[in-house]
């Protein structure tokens, strides 16, 4: 199997992506392992994985619970590592690993990005990391072949975002609401506006998310881009107690690719 840069782009040629989110390690890692299997029985083509932080600023109240719950848990990056080596024994989907830049500075000077590449991780994501403080994490991507992937948001001017094509690799995520995350209903008025006059200037493939949790919302974003995220979803999902076939079914029931 190719991993890295190369089968996220491979993924994005051959079809369009139902990339599915889960927080790392809420009610530990082995149930994060069960609920990454049943989404992607479900049909999700990519799987972000989230990197439990203590402040995460850009995620709403869904998430910062499931961020808290996977710290309370002692959840670590090794943790992580074993769930992409985990998930890699039954897909191929590709990975990614979704984190705030705190957790990976921690472990900048070790051999992480190798042992990730090794586990299966083919792209890696910091929500907050803008495009000037990048170079390092980005570097030790690319020696790796993971793909350093950017945020783009509806304030983002389009020089910038320009700026970020550039840089980025595997797809651009496009954070498609001002604020955080969390489920909301329908899109925003000016979204096909905006997508339009982002892949005006861009290369990459675009992968948008934030507050998509219908299917109809899904399927609109799917026909102005090439990817769409579904997170607080499954994630709030998850803190109902719903079981792995439960979660199966809620991935089928806004799969936007069926």
């Amino acid at each position: 199997m190719i991993n890295g840069i190369e089968h996220i782009e491979n993924s994005f040629k051959q079809s369009k992506l139902f990339i599915g989110y889960l927080t790392a390690g809420d009610g530990g890692i082995e149930r994060t392992l069960e609920a990454s299997l049943a989404l992607i029985k479900g049909g999700i083509n990519m799987l972000e994985i989230g990197v439990p932080f203590s402040d995460p600023i850009a995620d709403g109240p869904v998430i910062q619970r499931a961020t808290a719950r996977a710290l309370e848990a002692n959840t670590s990056l090794d943790d992580i590592l074993w769930l992409a080596r985990k998930i890699r024994e039954k897909s191929e989907i590709p990975l990614i690993l979704f984190s705030y830049l705190n957790p990976i500075l921690a472990i900048m000077n070790t051999d992480f990005f190798k042992q990730a590449s090794l586990a299966g991780i083919d792209g890696a994501l910091l929500v907050d990391c803008p495009l000037e403080e990048s170079e390092l994490f980005r570097e030790q991507c690319l020696v790796e072949n993971i793909a350093p992937i950017y945020v783009i948001s509806p304030s983002t001017s389009l020089s910038r975002i320009k700026a970020i094509d550039k840089s980025g690799k595997g797809f651009l995520y496009y954070a498609c609401r001002k604020g955080t995350t969390g489920m909301r209903i329908g899109l925003p008025e000016d979204f096909v506006e905006k997508i339009q006059s982002i892949q005006s200037v861009v290369h990459l493939p675009i992968a948008a998310g934030f507050g998509i949790s219908q299917k109809d919302a899904a399927k609109q974003v799917l026909e102005h881009t090439q990817g769409v995220v579904v997170g607080s979803l499954f994630v709030k999902a998850l803190e109902d107690g719903t079981t792995p076939a439960e979660l199966t079914q809620l991935a089928l029931s806004i799969n936007p690719l069926l």
